[in-house]
């Protein structure tokens, strides 16, 4: 012991200290010489000073003026449900945030006057099935057995009628006093015209069946995609109207950000690029993509809608506020430092950074920021220049004048 405190007492307050920690374990003296050997052999730097903090050198990057517009998370679809028939609500299958599937019923109105409505076209479809029926037999039997033929319809007995069919109608023919065939011509086309209304009815009646199904489909509030419940606005019981709103549904997945965008900074917005936002849940910073934006500018605010497309799996959800970053293309572009966020500490409201001076020692250093490069980074105004060495990451309690590790290093080396 006296003859490492000899050699450097450094290395036995650090033994001291690792001794402490391994609740004063014993050891042998080769194990504790190997040990020592190794610290001196490889230059390692004791555990001390190992966990030093970072220090980089200060970067930068190009940035442009950004205008911060505020904007509404909408769904990407969303929807109101409204009636379609008169009637009393009778069932309802959710509240707000109720997740349905595609063909899911949400809400039910009575219908017990279009089931019976039903019920008489049913049988009205019947007896036009019997109509047509009986029409094609009659048109069969005058195809047949015309009727102008029939000798039981002649008076007389059989014989006169007979005579009739043989001498009387042939000579009356050939004298312009009748023609049988176009009696027989217009008897089926009487027939046929009796089959042809008579399907006509029946397709009237089977048009009535599907009016009334189709009504009674529009008594059920059915979801259009895959979504959620964002508001009721029945109860069960209530009587409604068609047109009246029940509910408002969206698919709550995929989330937009819409913005109003004046149109002296559209120049600047095209299709599919990113931009950063900032969700009013927790400061969050993320990256939008321009997903849509309108043809057409709002003839009284002169501003554009543009919807940006927002990550999935983001804090929050529709109807929150949002603010989004719009390059303004007007603007001069400049050559600022860029820090990273973590080397940002705050002595009150004041931002500051810990730098690296000529002396090596550290120098608290107030910063002005500009804007957020991105979900790390945040730009310098003034206050700090590129080509500075900053710490990454200051150690908690850390003080203007401290000297970094690394050259305390150096300068042991050198003793």
């Amino acid at each position: 012991m006296k003859q490492i405190i000899n050699i450097n007492g450094f290395v036995m307050v650090t033994y001291l200290i690792l001794a402490g920690q391994l609740q004063a374990a014993p050891f042998s003296s080769n194990g504790y010489n190997r040990t020592y050997n190794n610290f001196q052999n490889q230059n390692l730097v004791p555990a001390a000073y190992s966990q030093q903090p970072q220090i980089i050198t200060v970067a930068n990057t190009k940035t442009g003026t950004s205008i911060v517009i505020g904007g509404t998370v909408v769904p990407l679809r969303e929807v109101t449900l409204t009636a379609q028939v008169p009637g009393r609500i009778e069932f309802l299958a959710g509240i707000e945030g109720d997740w349905f599937q595609p063909g899911q019923v949400i809400a039910a109105i009575d219908d017990d006057d279009l089931q019976a409505r039903r019920r008489q076209a049913v049988a009205n479809i019947n007896g036009q099935m019997s109509a047509v029926q009986n029409a094609q037999v009659q048109y069969s039997r005058e195809f047949w057995s015309p009727q102008s033929r029939n000798i039981g319809k002649m008076p007389g007995m059989a014989l006169p009628s007979m005579f009739d069919q043989m001498f009387t109608r042939p000579f009356g023919s050939a004298m312009g006093m009748g023609n049988p065939l176009l009696d027989r011509q217009a008897d089926l086309y009487s027939q046929n015209s009796q089959l042809g209304l008579a399907r006509s009815q029946q397709i009237g009646a089977i048009s009535q069946l599907q009016e009334i199904d189709a009504k009674l489909r529009d008594t059920r509030a059915i979801a259009p995609f895959s979504g959620v419940v964002v508001k009721r606005l029945v109860e069960v019981g209530d009587t409604v109207q068609p047109g009246q709103a029940l509910f408002k549904f969206a698919d709550a997945r995929y989330l937009q950000i819409e913005v109003e965008i004046p149109a002296r900074l559209m120049a600047g917005i095209k299709q599919n690029m990113i931009v950063p936002a900032v969700l009013d849940v927790g400061n969050t910073r993320i990256s939008a993509r321009v997903a849509q934006i309108y043809p057409m500018a709002d003839t009284r605010r002169h501003t554009v809608t543009v919807k940006f497309d927002l990550p999935e799996g983001i804090p929050g959800g529709p109807g929150m506020y949002a603010e989004v970053m719009i390059p303004d293309v007007n603007a001069p572009v400049n050559i600022l430092p860029v820090v990273p966020n973590t080397a940002v500490v705050w002595r009150g409201s004041l931002p500051a950074v810990f730098v690296l001076n000529d002396k090596n020692k550290s120098e608290l250093r107030l910063l002005r920021l500009g804007e957020a490069v991105d979900n790390t980074n945040v730009s310098v105004l003034s206050g700090l220049r590129t080509g500075e060495r900053i710490y990454a990451q200051p150690t908690a309690g850390m003080a203007s004048g401290w000297q970094s590790g690394v050259v305390k290093q150096t300068q042991q080396k050198i003793q």
